[in-house]
């Protein structure tokens, strides 16, 4: 694994064919890849979370992709664009979304990283396969990498706690331990005193 691009730094623009439709819906056939670049958050000035999974047609992914997916509207409400990557071909992604009844509804683009380039650029790439690491990513409106989550490839991630960091970073204030929407932040108590 090269060395992982962490939290300050400029996410990495991207340029990568995605699926976006399952060819099974009535409305889709025909629509169901589409280009997808990092300027899908940056030029409507809304958060990112990037999440990878490491292959298609596996055991512990589809979770992790249907727990993000039932968590869709969270995002939008934090108008934050969901994005989700693996280094599969837009093909596979397209045949696993037609084979796994939870993956044929998504809201969001499945990414495919064929070339591995972003995953690499990234540091995300596993050394003996070649595959992303279970990697998840909050980027900032412009850009900027707050928080970065890695897990081997063997154990799933917790899609609240994605969205309890993403609610911290978002009120832009000092946030204690297990703190929460709605809880005082740590500004908001000195601010008190």
């Amino acid at each position: 694994m090269n060395k992982v691009i962490s939290v300050g730094s400029q996410f990495p623009e991207f340029k990568k064919i995605a699926v976006v439709a399952n060819a099974l819906n009535a409305d889709a056939p025909g629509k169901e890849f589409e280009t997808v670049s990092n300027a899908i958050h940056t030029a409507t000035d809304q958060w990112m979370v990037m999440f990878w999974w490491p292959k298609d047609f596996t055991f512990v992914c589809p979770t992790e992709i249907a727990s993000f997916n039932n968590a869709f509207g969270e995002f939008a409400d934090r108008d934050t664009v969901l994005l989700g990557a693996s280094t599969d071909s837009e093909f596979v992604h397209l045949a696993w979304r037609r084979e796994n009844d939870d993956l044929r509804g998504l809201k969001f683009p499945m990414i495919a990283d064929t070339s591995k380039s972003l995953a690499e650029e990234l540091g995300i790439l596993q050394a003996d396969e070649k595959i992303a690491y279970r990697a998840t990513y909050i980027v900032d409106p412009q850009g900027i990498i707050r928080w970065v989550n890695i897990n081997d490839l063997s154990v799933g991630r917790n899609v609240d706690e994605v969205l309890r960091v993403l609610d911290a970073l978002q009120t832009d204030e000092l946030c204690p331990c297990n703190w929460k929407k709605g809880e005082d932040t740590l500004t908001h108590q000195m601010a008190n005193n």
